[in-house]
């Protein structure tokens, strides 16, 4: 039900909630249009409220079924949706999109264009319907203005669209129909909040308690535990304890979402049914614990385990056409054919965003899930194997970025085993595949950037580059492009581009070269 509003004169009724109601200076009518594009998606609509009239009046949870449960045990003659339900629709009560490119079913999403006048005219309130809390009014408003502004694209910054970005179109509208997500989102914005202004954590922990007690409602309810409000709520709170150092709370979280996965039949037809929950479990759960908590799937496409793109499965570990200092390259099969597809893959096909992330969340889960040595000839090729397994992983990290929580942890533990992996690799491995090991070594800077280990992969980068006669930078692009590269057209010529910003750091480290 849409919360009261003071009633101080009737243009009040319709004026947007400004920034000075959230002890800001007052915007102006240009800076609150503006506000509303950022703050109304596509789908919002007069209305955010997702249950139905009866459900709403009585402040009771709707299952958002036609007729809904509550009203079909109260034999309602009727059961009205200020909003059509989701189950309307085609694509089930827990299915998710990411193209923000919806058919106008009133489903999810609507074209914005349709609400533009709408929106300039300031005629309604965003706000004007979600969960209680026991935050006063005007602080909930500013957490709300701070996760769809600032923690959406932290969470998710390959799409910087607020139409399509999942966190937005999905995430969302979930979290304004469910008292337990909506508190946990809440939290993720306070916790950013409180941490900025270092002046203690009194309302996150409020929210803390709150979201812990509402996911256990959700849990101990049959009908609620397993759908995606509650996964998706379980493992963020995950992510909160393990950022906080309560590991065994967030190891009961991680345990706890696992089972759910499994009772939803597995990673992959829960990526099919939900795409936004399964993204983020499957990744989450893998760079809070450094260890891959699902299997992958083989090119058989078998199973119920973390599924490859279709481009991976076009892509061939073919070795043809490729530079001497590979083709006797001696390393595990596992690790050599994920380096040699990638390798295709890259110079093959153009990635989406959407299709860079699913890519790298397999490609790690296969590199570092547990793998058997008994069958590897030698040492020498164990730590060879090693060398380029940690090297490939950290490349991945570093086209991917950030997303949903930082993965600086994992970035630092591969960090420290490459350095470790290349002091151990023999001789005749610097001598005869020197520009891999290059390759390996500016990966190495990357990655290390900011930390202790820095500046020893910078001294060997320059080492070998001398010893491979490189001057300037575009030789030594063109030697890193050759190995391992990925490619796009789009983030190439664009200064503001991860691949950009790659290119420049790399630069910086080698501006003279002996």
């Amino acid at each position: 039900m849409a919360r009261s509003v003071d009633r101080q004169d009737s243009r009040s009724l319709r004026r947007p909630p400004t920034l000075s109601s959230m002890g800001r200076p007052a915007t102006t009518t240009h800076e609150r249009c503006l506000l509303h594009k950022r703050f109304i998606p596509s789908m919002m609509r007069r209305t955010l409220r997702r249950s139905c009239d009866r459900c709403a009046k009585a402040k009771a949870s709707c299952d958002l079924r036609v007729p809904c449960t509550r009203c079909l045990k109260r034999k309602a003659t009727d059961c009205v949706y200020a909003n059509e339900p989701l189950t309307s629709t085609s694509t089930g009560p827990n299915s998710t999109t990411y193209s923000g490119k919806a058919a106008n079913d009133g489903s999810i999403a609507l074209p914005f264009d349709m609400f533009q006048e709408t929106i300039v005219s300031n005629s309604f309130d965003p706000f004007d319907s979600y969960p209680n809390t026991r935050l006063p009014r005007a602080y909930v408003q500013q957490l709300m203005q701070h996760f769809l502004s600032d923690i959406t694209f932290q969470y998710y910054p390959l799409d910087p669209d607020m139409s399509s970005n999942p966190f937005v179109v999905s995430w969302w509208p979930l979290a304004l129909g469910d008292p337990a997500l909506f508190h946990v989102s809440l939290q993720t914005a306070c916790l950013d909040l409180e941490l900025k202004a270092q002046r203690g954590f009194l309302n996150s922990e409020i929210l803390m308690n709150d979201s812990v007690s509402l996911v256990r409602q959700r849990v101990e309810n049959p009908l609620l535990r397993y759908k995606d409000e509650t996964m998706d709520s379980v493992v963020t709170l995950a992510a909160i304890e393990y950022g906080k150092r309560h590991i065994d709370a967030a190891k009961m979280h991680i345990d706890g979402v696992k089972g759910m996965v499994q009772s939803r039949g597995g990673i992959q037809l829960l990526k099919l049914i939900s795409p936004l929950t399964a993204r983020m479990v499957s990744w989450v759960l893998l760079i809070l614990t450094q260890i891959p908590q699902f299997d992958v799937q083989d090119d058989f496409s078998v199973g119920d385990a973390i599924a490859p793109i279709p481009q991976w499965l076009e892509a061939t570990t073919s070795q043809d056409q490729i530079p001497p200092y590979l083709v006797d390259l001696q390393l595990d099969p596992l690790v050599g054919g994920v380096f040699f597809r990638l390798r295709n893959l890259f110079r093959q096909h153009h990635l989406s965003t959407t299709d860079l992330h699913d890519l790298t969340c397999f490609v790690l889960h296969k590199l570092l899930l547990p793998s058997s040595t008994a069958d590897l000839r030698s040492p020498n090729i164990l730590e060879t194997s090693q060398c380029v397994r940690h090297a490939t992983a950290l490349y991945m990290l570093n086209i991917h970025g950030t997303t949903y929580f930082s993965h600086a942890e994992l970035q630092w533990s591969l960090v420290s085993k490459l350095r470790d992996n290349i002091e151990s690799v023999p001789g005749l491995f610097m001598i005869h595949h020197r520009p891999l090991l290059l390759w390996i070594l500016f990966v190495g800077i990357v990655a290390s950037y900011g930390t202790p280990h820095h500046p020893w992969f910078t001294t060997e980068a320059e080492l070998f580059a001398s010893y491979m006669s490189l001057q300037t930078w575009d030789e030594t692009a063109l030697s890193l492009e050759e190995v391992l590269w990925f490619k796009s057209p789009e983030m190439s010529t664009s200064k503001s581009s991860w691949l950009d910003s790659y290119r420049l750091q790399i630069r910086d480290e080698i501006k003279t070269v002996a």
